[in-house]
């Protein structure tokens, strides 16, 4: 048995069911030797999107593994994992490295050195001797606390060193999780209870605790209202009568209505940043925060109170202590209901003009909605790309299970998302996947369409074809002598049909819902699929100030 051999038993220990891999490392072949599938896609960038998005849909019960080859390999995966790395996603990337006798020679490229800042832990297998003892350590990491990527290098002799075989004691990682401290849940059950008008902000942390069911159980227990983080999206039913929706870069008009208007704003599994994927919270608020990791805490705002521990299990603790507080009745509210329905049906009817738009070009709102009333949303999984896919999906697409929506935005890289349903689809072959990108991230990683044709990975990418980098200054596209170098051009669905997928280009909106369905007839036979439609430059958002 040789060093790989001994790394990929571990890997088929560990759960592992695909590799997702660029050649050239001979740790694929030990790997498929061993029962593993490798995938291949067309750029070690998407390669760990998809590690990603398989991830994700399996919540790190099993962690994506990423190969790559030692030096340019690793090098092209920067983007992907840094952007793991943002969106706390836990992969096992393990790349070729230099032999030992050559370590520190230029061109040598050192990937512990250089992962260090996007990693969890970045570690170097330098005696096959110690190979059970690295893996086991970065499957712990993977698999405690706040997720994120974790990087094992392998010098290629130790890679083909032989060695007498893992070591027979090596058993398989468990998950560990800590609850919260009994004081802590005392004093925020107390505050939760006296407060006049709390509102839940959840983040993605419920979703990788698969804490849904008591997320929702707290909120009718003290009747609260829940909106979500763009990356915590699904993570409570929008269809259930105290749902906010999502809040991030847009936001919906019931999540800044009652955000402005509470009391106390409960954090949980969120981590309280401004950015494209959290929502402002204004100052004067009682600021209570869940999170399982102590560097979430008290960076832009001065909590009143806070618990660390996992999501589940505070929340389960918060339950108990509530009911124990109130004697059983919780928090009594009998209008909250009442009031959101009234801001929701405000909202829709402001925006249903550019939902149900006739308009040519095809407004991307009309897309969405009629998407949205296609699909069984129970057993569809969508998700975006960056800029205004992201913008316009986010705040009016219904979410109705747990990662039914994959939402991100604390990294925002063109392309991401075609690798993310790709991976997520291997993970849950039984869904529909649905990708939404702008004609500038298909640029980004279009090739890799041919990556799901290979592989018979049968998911659907809405192209929003407007003809432009959207959403950037009138300025820029006149700077130089009048080139408007934010125009961009392409055919969209030849290149899919080119490359094996079923294309479609649709410019009317009588098309739309019959494009789908030829879409999902496609899909149903193994084929992957892009309709690209001819939209408009819309830059309405759904966003409104805080007060």
């Amino acid at each position: 048995m040789r060093g790989n051999d001994a790394i990929a038993a571990i890997l088929k220990a560990e759960g592992t069911e695909y590799l997702f891999c660029y050649p050239d490392n001979q740790l694929i072949n030990a790997c498929a030797a061993a029962g593993i599938r490798p995938i291949m896609s067309r750029t070690e960038r998407t390669t760990v999107n998809m590690a990603d998005g398989y991830t994700r849909m399996l919540n790190g019960k099993t962690n994506g593994v990423v190969v790559t080859q030692a030096g340019p390999g690793i090098e092209n995966a920067y983007g992907g994992i840094a952007h793991a790395y943002a969106d706390s996603v836990p992969i096992l990337v393990i790349p070729g490295g230099t032999s030992r006798n050559k370590i520190n020679s230029n061109p040598d490229f050192d990937a512990v050195a250089n992962y260090s800042g996007i990693t969890k832990w970045a570690g170097q297998i330098n005696q096959t001797g110690r190979i059970s003892e690295f893996m086991r350590r970065a499957h712990t990491f993977l698999r405690s606390e706040r997720g994120a990527p974790v990087l094992l290098e392998v010098p290629s002799d130790v890679a083909m060193e032989e060695i007498a075989g893992i070591d027979s004691e090596y058993r398989p990682v468990k998950t560990y999780k800590s609850a919260g401290n009994p004081t802590d849940i005392k004093e925020i059950a107390k505050l939760l209870l006296s407060s006049k008008r709390p509102v839940i902000y959840a983040g993605q942390g419920v979703l990788w605790a698969e804490a849904t069911n008591q997320l929702v159980a707290l909120a009718e227990l003290i009747n609260a209202p829940v909106a979500t983080t763009n990356s915590g999206k699904s993570a409570f039913p929008e269809n259930h009568p105290l749902a906010l929706g999502a809040a991030g870069n847009t936001v919906t008009k019931m999540a800044r209505h009652f955000v402005d208007e509470a009391d106390l704003v409960f954090g949980i599994g969120s981590s309280f940043t401004t950015n494209l994927a959290s929502m402002n919270i204004p100052s004067g608020k009682t600021l209570v925060q869940t999170t399982i990791d102590a560097k979430d805490l008290n960076k832009e705002h001065d909590l009143d109170h806070a618990v660390i521990g996992d999501c589940q299990l505070v929340l389960d603790q918060l339950i108990e202590e509530i009911i124990s507080q109130s004697g059983g009745t919780g928090r009594e509210d009998s209008v909250i209901v009442t009031e959101v329905a009234k801001v929701k049906n405000e909202w829709l009817e402001e925006w249903l003009p550019l939902l149900t738009s006739e308009e040519v070009p095809i407004n991307p709102y009309r897309i969405i909605w009629d998407l949205m009333h296609t699909v069984d949303l129970d057993n569809t999984v969508v998700t975006h790309d960056s800029g205004h896919p992201r913008d316009q999906l986010i705040p009016f697409w219904e979410s109705t299970v747990p990662r039914g929506y994959l939402g991100w935005g604390n990294s925002t890289q063109l392309g991401y998302s075609l690798g993310l349903v790709l991976g997520a689809k291997l993970a849950s072959p039984e869904k529909m996947f649905i990708n939404f990108m702008g004609d500038a991230a298909i640029g980004m990683a279009g090739m890799d369409l041919e990556t799901g044709v290979r592989l018979n990975i049968p998911v659907l990418t809405i192209v929003l074809n407007n003809q432009v980098l959207s959403g950037y200054p009138a300025r820029y596209k006149d700077a130089v002598d009048g080139y408007r170098f934010t125009e961009l051009y392409g055919e969209y669905a030849n290149v899919a049909n080119a490359l094996g997928a079923y294309g479609e280009r649709v410019s009317d909106t009588s098309e739309i819902v019959p494009a789908f369905k030829r879409a999902f007839a496609e899909m149903d036979q193994g084929r992957p699929a892009l309709l690209e439609f001819m939209t408009s430059e819309e830059n309405r958002l759904s966003r409104y100030p805080a007060k």
